[in-house]
C-alpha cells in the first residue's frame, strides 16, 4: 500500500474529525425510510420532506396503512416517488408481518426488504445500532475514491469491498460521513476546489491534471 494512501485517509480523518449522518431520523425505521428517500436525492431535500411524513406517519404501523397514491404526493420532491412509495409500503409491511414491527439488525434480514441495498443496509446498522458491516457508497464516496485511487470500479458494491480490504474496520461508519462532507465542500462533481485543497500535494486526481 502507498504511503500517499495512507497519509490521504489520515488526513480526511484528522480534518473531519466530528461526523455523522445528516439525515435527521428518531428511529431506526425513520432512518431506512429516509434513506430509502435518499436514493438520487440531495439529504436536505430529504429533510424536508421526513419532516412532515414523520409527523403524518409517526410509526411503521401508520405507514404500512397509508394510501399508495397520497404517499406518493407526500413524497414526490424527491424524485422516482413511485417506485419509493411502492418500495416503503411493502417494507413497512414486511418489517410488521415478518420482524414484528423492528427493524432487522443484520445484513441479511435488511437486504430481505423491499426497496432496500447494500447501501441502505449499511446506514442503519452503523448509523441506528453501531453495527460495522460495511462502508456505505454513495455518489459523494464513488466519485472521490475513484479520484483517490481507492478503486478502479464504478459499481457500488465492488468499491465497497476495494475499500473494506485496506481501511481499517473502526473507520469503516466514519469514512462514509467524511467523505460525504469533502465531497460537498471541496472534491465536488463539476469543479472541485483542488487549489484549497488539504491533500493537494497527495492526490493522484491533482497530479494527473498538472
Amino acid at each position: 500500500m502507498s504511503q500517499d494512501k495512507q497519509k490521504i485517509l489520515k488526513l480526511i480523518i484528522s480534518h473531519y474529525p466530528d461526523v455523522k449522518c445528516s439525515l435527521i431520523y428518531n428511529s431506526p425505521f425513520q432512518l431506512l425510510i429516509a434513506t430509502i428517500l435518499s436514493a438520487q436525492c440531495t439529504d436536505d431535500r430529504v429533510n424536508l420532506v421526513t419532516k412532515d411524513l414523520f409527523k403524518k406517519y409517526p410509526s411503521v404501523n401508520e405507514l404500512a396503512q397509508a394510501d399508495e397514491i397520497i404517499l406518493q404526493n407526500d413524497i414526490r420532491s424527491t424524485g422516482f416517488y413511485k417506485n419509493k412509495a411502492k418500495h416503503i409500503l411493502a417494507t413497512s409491511k414486511k418489517i410488521i408481518q415478518v420482524y414484528k414491527g423492528a427493524v432487522p439488525d443484520n445484513i441479511t434480514d435488511l437486504l430481505s426488504l423491499p426497496g432496500v441495498a447494500r447501501k441502505t443496509a449499511n446506514v442503519v446498522l452503523g448509523n441506528a445500532y453501531n453495527i460495522i458491516e460495511g462502508i456505505v457508497v454513495d455518489t459523494h464516496v464513488s466519485r472521490i475514491s475513484q479520484r483517490l485511487e481507492w478503486t478502479e470500479n464504478k459499481d457500488p458494491v465492488k468499491i465497497e469491498k476495494d475499500l473494506t480490504k485496506w481501511i481499517p474496520k473502526q473507520e469503516w461508519i466514519n469514512i462514509s460521513h467524511r467523505l460525504i462532507v469533502h465531497g460537498r465542500s471541496l472534491c465536488q462533481a463539476k469543479k472541485p476546489k483542488c487549489e484549497e485543497c488539504f491533500i493537494l500535494n497527495y492526490c493522484p486526481y491533482m497530479k494527473k491534471q498538472i
